[in-house]
């Protein structure tokens, strides 16, 4: 019995090592994008969190959102949204600076890549990080998003103010709207 489970998790240690090497090696856009996309979906099973903290995953994700390509910062935005449900890869992704880096995000004009964003910031969201992912910035931003046209965005951003805010902060960030068009450095999303 141990030694067909162990045989399991050496292959798909392998088979993960592969697709990071494959993603350093290449020199191919569209094959870094494939890598991505893979190693996303594979942040989304829990079976897969120790080898992609050991392969630093964690670290390649976060280095996506600082790219010119589009699609390597939805997937990586969408790669460090499913390990952030990860207490190990929420600490390193915390420690590596990752909540601006998330929260630069939400000024994208990709729908998925904000939601991912959005998901994101509550799955980061610790005592000792609430007052950073709940800065006034950031919650006029869901405020505004909780106004917007798609229902994926408005819904998630309420919940966003309901779970991770005080009815206070939200007062407060409401009144500082007053008068307001949009905070600043963040952009409404374009109507998709």
């Amino acid at each position: 019995m141990w030694k067909k489970g162990s045989s399991e998790g050496s292959d798909r240690f392998e088979y993960l090592q592969t697709l990071v090497t494959e993603f350093q090696d290449t020199d191919s856009e569209e094959a870094k994008e494939q890598v991505l996309a893979n190693l996303a979906n594979f942040a989304y099973d829990p079976k897969n969190m120790e080898y992609l903290r050991e392969l630093q995953v964690t670290d390649l994700f976060l280095d996506m959102l600082t790219e010119e390509n589009e699609n390597f910062v939805e997937f990586g935005m969408g790669g460090l949204c499913n390990l952030s449900m990860d207490p190990g890869c929420r600490d390193i992704i915390l420690q590596s600076s990752g909540i601006s880096l998330v929260t630069n995000c939400l000024s994208s004009r990709r729908e998925e890549t904000v939601l991912s964003a959005i998901t994101t910031l509550m799955n980061l969201t610790t005592p000792s990080s609430r007052s950073e992912i709940t800065n006034p910035a950031i919650l006029q931003c869901m405020l505004r998003f909780s106004l917007s046209e798609s229902p994926r965005l408005r819904n998630l951003a309420a919940v966003f103010l309901q779970d991770c805010c005080t009815e206070e902060q939200v007062a407060q960030a409401e009144q500082q709207m007053q008068g307001q068009q949009t905070a600043v450095g963040i952009p409404l999303p374009t109507n998709s």
